[in-house]
């Protein structure tokens, strides 16, 4: 079947099969409100991927380039980066292999970060600098979540999930619908970092995040109707273990287009292309909820 287009910005919109999406959009209407859950990745989805011409900004690289940790702390993250970022996006690679690279970069990295005098302040700069920004439409698309009662679980891999939420208020968009399940960094009574809470969370785990063990499940598990918005086809990997009844895919490929348009179109429902806006997702929560 021919792939349906629609224009987003400078962006392009790919609908991989639009009966099949037409009738997951019945379905959803069918169900009603209280059918429907919303899980979503953070960065580069919920996030823009570029900063003008610096890029995504991380807040690991912002701690990275910021001069905020060890002086050493730069030349150290990016031999990690380099090391091991090459198998995060290489899918010739066997995903186990795959996955266990990253754990390793993400269980030296938190190391690292403790070791080279995180602090809670480091945080609270970043947060602060304005150097992540979330895309154009996100705040009408939290605002309709919320003002429906529809819950939206995050599940991030951030390198420091604390500033999660934090980014979240500080653009007033924190609400009570919204639930996050992150790394999270623990600190002692001087605000340095000692530990990091237990699973970590990275790129090709979560499909093993327990949903279950944590309180937002009792909100969720009863609605089986689910819209997954990510940027790598491995954040599908979100919703295993969910016992759903219909599911919408929505995944942002920001870059590589050529190269990873067919593997995205195989794997999400909808496909928005270089680093576009919220539209036609807004757009399409509006038809499903009313």
């Amino acid at each position: 079947m021919e792939k349906e287009k629609f224009e987003s910005k400078k962006s392009e919109v790919l609908i991989s099969n639009p009966e099949l999406l037409e009738q997951k959009i019945a379905r959803f209407k069918e169900g009603g409100l209280n059918s429907i859950h919303v899980l979503a990745d953070f960065d580069k989805t919920l996030t823009k991927a570029f900063m003008g011409k610096e890029g995504f900004r991380s807040v690991i690289s912002l701690l990275r380039d910021g001069k905020h940790l060890t002086p050493d702390y730069a030349d150290r993250a990016h031999a990690l980066f380099d090391e091991y970022h090459p198998d995060e996006i290489d899918l010739s690679k066997p995903f186990e292999y795959r996955k266990q690279r990253m754990q390793e970069w993400w269980n030296k990295h938190f190391a690292l970060l403790i070791e080279c005098g995180l602090e809670k302040k480091d945080l609270e700069d970043i947060v602060s600098s304005g150097k992540i920004q979330f895309r154009d439409g996100v705040r009408d698309f939290l605002r309709d979540l919320n003002q429906n009662g529809i819950p939206l679980l995050i599940i991030s891999s951030n390198g420091v999930g604390n500033t999660t939420p934090m980014i979240l208020e500080k653009e007033g968009m924190m609400s009570e619908n919204i639930h996050i399940i992150t790394n999270i960094f623990e600190w002692d009574e001087n605000g340095k970092a000692v530990s990091v809470q237990e699973p970590t969370i990275h790129v090709l785990n979560k499909s093993e995040v327990a949903v279950k063990e944590y309180p937002v499940f009792d909100q969720i598990k009863d609605r089986k109707n689910v819209v997954l918005l990510g940027d790598g086809v491995d954040d599908n990997g979100m919703v295993e273990g969910f016992d759903f009844d219909e599911i919408i895919r929505i995944g942002f490929l920001n870059e590589k287009i050529d190269e990873n348009r067919q593997k995205y179109l195989e794997n999400f429902d909808i496909v928005i292309t270089g680093d576009g806006d919220m539209g036609y997702v807004n757009e399409l929560m509006g038809r499903i909820l009313g």
